[in-house]
């Protein structure tokens, strides 16, 4: 009698980190979170799958122990802060610790379980970040996964993150060129996410989840909310709202629809954090100043309500027209249409030749948007305003 072979679920590769559940819960979750779709793969050919997707990937399986150790027990002076997931303690490795693990100071988090954030989003930010490589993703080193504990073990990255660089009271504001430099390192992470062999969706891009290096190069941490792109012929993926309240898109928090364009606007959201110096939601404001997006959107398309919403902190030390052009990329990022948004990829192309502008150039150009288009107009000041050149927004450098 021929027997029928149960289907593969991650049960299978990560069995201490499950224990049994009711049957409806497991079928809820079997739904939701699987990278590598284990269900069309052969016997034969999920070793080779796993290979490539975790075990190539070289993370270490720590033990709790291991990381007491690292932390000196998770030490107060260790602390480094906390988010949704839980909180982060700085740790160092010393190659004592075991074979072939290099020495190096690490960031170790360690899931609340009364948080925001579960065992769901654990997993999945170590599938994705256990597969995906590249210079502006964070670099996973490891997880650990002991009865009820779940962490996950980092490298360290020494300058924190965008949101305290930005906000933190009591630092030295980021010059122009910094701002950019993040801006186009950040937008890289997330073109690779949206243009891998299966395409990627962040879901809570923002300040918070950007970090920086010594020299302030950016990339992408905090995974735990992203799910697979849309496949084939699909649109969109319907799913649970999640996110973060100043960043999500509209449509997506509407209909429950989640496309690329979602993190395209949240791209522009933090765009906007980088020009005003002022954070997405504050409700520290009075209420028709809380939100960024609702009370400067607009002032994009003027120059000279431009120049009234730019961080003061900067004391015009930065080039006019390249401010200009994200203003205007900005804008379109954060278009009510989502269609009419820029694939991440032309907003690399844009930025890009942006970062070789110096902080002290004084532009001399103003630029306009169309109210009924998306069209921006450049010109020197002194020039008149009909022999002003239209440039397709979509087309602009």
């Amino acid at each position: 009698m021929a027997v029928k072979k149960r289907a593969a679920k991650w049960q299978d590769f990560f069995p201490v980190c499950f224990k049994a559940e009711k049957k409806a819960e497991t079928k809820q979750q079997s739904t939701s979170i699987q990278r590598i779709s284990l269900l069309d793969l052969s016997s034969s050919t999920i070793s080779e799958e796993l290979s490539v997707s975790l075990a190539a990937s070289n993370l270490h399986v720590f033990t709790l122990q291991e990381l007491k150790l690292i932390t000196h027990n998770f030490a107060s002076t260790n602390f480094l802060g906390e988010g949704g997931f839980g909180p982060v303690h700085k740790g160092f490795i010393h190659e004592s610790l075991r074979p072939g693990l290099k020495a190096q100071p690490v960031a170790v988090k360690l899931l609340d379980l009364d948080g925001k954030q579960g065992h769901r989003e654990w997993l999945t930010e170590v599938v994705f970040l256990g597969e995906l490589r590249h210079a502006n993703l964070v670099k996973l080193v490891g997880y650990c996964c002991e009865e009820e504990q779940r962490l996950l073990v980092y490298e360290y990255m020494p300058r924190g993150s965008l949101e305290n660089q930005l906000f933190r009271k009591m630092c030295i504001p980021l010059p122009w060129s910094k701002r950019l430099k993040i801006a186009l390192g950040a937008a890289k992470g997330l073109t690779f996410l949206h243009e891998s062999n299966k395409p990627v969706i962040y879901r809570d891009f923002k300040a918070s989840n950007i970090l920086l290096d010594s020299d302030f190069t950016a990339k992408l941490a905090d995974l735990g909310l992203a799910r697979d792109g849309p496949q084939g012929d699909e649109t969109h993926i319907s799913t649970r709202v999640m996110g973060t309240e100043g960043y999500t898109a509209p449509e997506y928090i509407i209909t429950g629809h989640l496309t690329s364009a979602s993190d395209i606007y949240s791209f522009g959201v933090v765009l906007l954090e980088l020009i005003t110096g002022r954070r997405s939601l504050d409700k520290s404001r009075p209420n028709r100043d809380q939100n960024l997006v609702e009370r400067t959107r607009h002032m994009l398309k003027n120059p000279r309500k431009l120049v009234r919403v730019i961080d003061p902190r900067l004391e015009g030390q930065y080039p006019e027209i390249a401010v200009q052009k994200v203003a205007a990329l900005a804008y379109q990022c954060l278009s009510y249409r989502p269609k009419l948004r820029p694939t991440m990829a032309e907003v690399v192309r844009v930025l890009e030749p942006l970062k070789d502008f110096d902080d002290a150039q004084a532009g001399t150009f103003v630029f306009t948007v169309s109210t009924d288009s998306n069209t921006v107009k450049f010109f020197p000041s002194e020039t008149k305003l009909e022999e002003a050149k239209e440039v397709e927004l979509d087309k602009v450098r």
